[in-house]
């Protein structure tokens, strides 16, 4: 069973059972809408506090958590309902089984004391992590970027995941660990533009891994870069940009080596034979990002028909919108997507890099997981009848570099010299921005705030949707049953109280203060 915060109560773990239940109670909240009478499977983030349930299904058995019933329901559900979580095995539990198959109830039970619970953040974007003595956070309130918080450590250092050193996994090990405290249970170790012999001997260091005690799981490494775009190349070093040679997928092969444990690549699709990399990057199954880019939306357009799923932190190192050329700005609306076809945007939401109207632009123009209406997907041929609700696609990301928790001062950044000021990081002796310093949960308040788009929406963004892009939302990113139990305990606030992963307490705020 979970170990977790509050009191313990029940009977002894039975000797006769060696997977053991447990249920979390007392203001939970389910991450995850279970079916109802005329509803689908379709799942939602949730969110609860003692008190401000209402709605969905009864609770099951002891104790009071809440969550959301399905969007998909009819007559428009309340947003959040009172219901138990219950976890055996390392996966969420249907409690019907328990009591009417084997007659069973919890071996352990856990009171959550009226916090919210919702699915383990996934971060698809973040370039390494610092590693310091934490004294606590500061807040910077002025203008639109008001209620800004930044970590402040004292001596550390920072894991780059593009230095090509002899221990890359231990390295991989500590970010894995650091970022369980922001509530983080999967991400993806991300590379900046490097050197063919950087990526040769770091690719093979990061495998997939499980995540656990010793840290989140790793699904994969992003590769952003080095098939980008010069204009719009940021903070990655002009000295290795590359394009796609006339044997444009061996080019890709000869540059990054084996790709076995690589799950994104970010591109820029106006590279030529970009579309044919495209494809035969979707056909190893692996998501295609475009990004670092002067795409025009037509390109733009034509990538995603070859296969691309995803845009690199929508509005930055792209071409701004324009109303004759929107660029890759212009997908989030695009008719001109193949039917079925979704395209997810990633958003770093550290009130830096994404001014907070930009934010709810970005919001907004999904703000239900609705797209834009089309034959097969949105409104019916013709554009008329009902909207058809489809996997909402905005993906928070940090981008966070390894300055992160470090304070002001010079870092690295790949083969990059970055300069932290405050709250913002640039390469070294320019103005260009060069990642974020904030962790993951700073993001999802950040974005709630300058949104208002409701709590379950902004876990959504940290958790479900990232699960989606990546094809996992059938075992991360959700509470539903079946699920891996990988959760996370926050306050009123969201900040984070517990992280859990397969249903096992791996960082408590209690005890990381002692």
């Amino acid at each position: 069973g979970s170990r977790g915060p509050g009191r313990v109560a029940g009977p002894e773990l039975s000797a006769r059972d060696p997977a053991p239940s447990a249920q979390l109670g007392s203001g939970c909240a389910a991450g995850r809408a279970r079916p109802g009478p005329r509803c689908s499977s379709s799942p939602t983030a949730a969110s609860c506090g003692a008190g401000r349930c209402s709605g969905g299904r009864g609770a099951r058995g002891r104790g009071r958590c809440g969550g959301l019933r399905d969007r998909r329901c009819e007559p428009p559900p309340p947003s959040v309902r009172r219901e138990d979580l219950w976890v055996r095995g390392g996966r969420v539990l249907d409690p019907e089984k328990l009591f009417f198959e084997e007659r069973r109830v919890a071996d352990e039970q856990r009171d959550c004391g009226g916090c919210i619970l919702a699915p383990g953040f996934i971060d698809v974007q973040i370039n390494g992590t610092g590693w310091g003595r934490w004294l606590g956070t500061q807040r910077r309130s002025s203008g639109p970027r008001a209620n800004l918080f930044f970590s402040v450590a004292a001596g550390g250092f920072g894991v780059d995941f593009s230095q090509a050193t002899e221990d890359v996994g231990s390295g991989v090990a500590l970010v894995a660990r650091r970022i369980l405290s922001h509530g983080v249970t999967s991400f993806c170790p991300t590379l900046v533009t490097s050197p063919p012999e950087v990526y040769h001997k770091v690719l093979p260091q990061i495998p997939v891994k499980s995540g656990g005690p010793h840290g989140a799981g790793v699904l994969g490494v992003h590769l952003e870069g080095p098939f980008i775009s010069r204009e719009k190349r940021g903070a990655h070093p002009e000295a290795h940009l590359r394009s796609f040679e006339a044997n444009a997928f061996q080019d890709v092969l000869a540059t990054y080596g084996s790709l076995d444990n690589v799950r994104i690549v970010t591109l820029a699709p106006e590279l030529g034979r970009s579309h044919e990399v495209i494809r035969a990057l979707t056909a190893l199954g692996i998501c295609v990002s475009l990004g670092h880019s002067v795409a025009d939306l037509g390109t733009a357009e034509e990538a995603v028909q070859s296969g691309a799923t995803f845009i690199t932190h929508l509005f930055n190192a792209m071409l701004p919108f324009h109303h004759r050329d929107p660029g890759i700005v212009g997908l989030l609306t695009s008719d001109q997507l193949p039917p079925g076809r979704h395209i997810f945007y990633g958003l770093i939401a550290d009130g830096m890099h994404t001014n907070p109207a930009a934010l709810r632009i970005a919001h907004r123009a999904h703000p239900k997981g609705e797209w834009p209406g089309r034959a097969g997907v949105g409104r019916s041929a013709g554009g008329t009848g009902p909207e058809v609700p489809s996997p909402a696609g905005l993906v928070l990301v940090t981008d966070a570099v390894p300055a992160l928790g470090l304070g002001n001062g010079r870092h690295t950044l790949g083969q990059q010299e970055v300069e932290v000021n405050g709250l913002t990081a640039y390469v070294a002796g320019t103005k260009t921005l060069s990642g974020s310093i904030a962790p993951m949960d700073a993001c999802v308040r950040h974005f709630l705030r300058a949104t208002g788009c409701g709590v379950e929406s902004a876990l959504e963004a940290a958790s479900l949707h990232p699960a989606r892009l990546l094809g996992l939302e059938k075992h991360k990113g959700t509470l539903d049953f079946g699920a891996d139990a990988d959760f996370v305990v926050l306050d009123d606030s969201l900040h984070v109280r517990a992280t859990y992963i397969l249903g096992e307490l791996v960082w408590q705020a209690e005890v990381a203060r002692q």
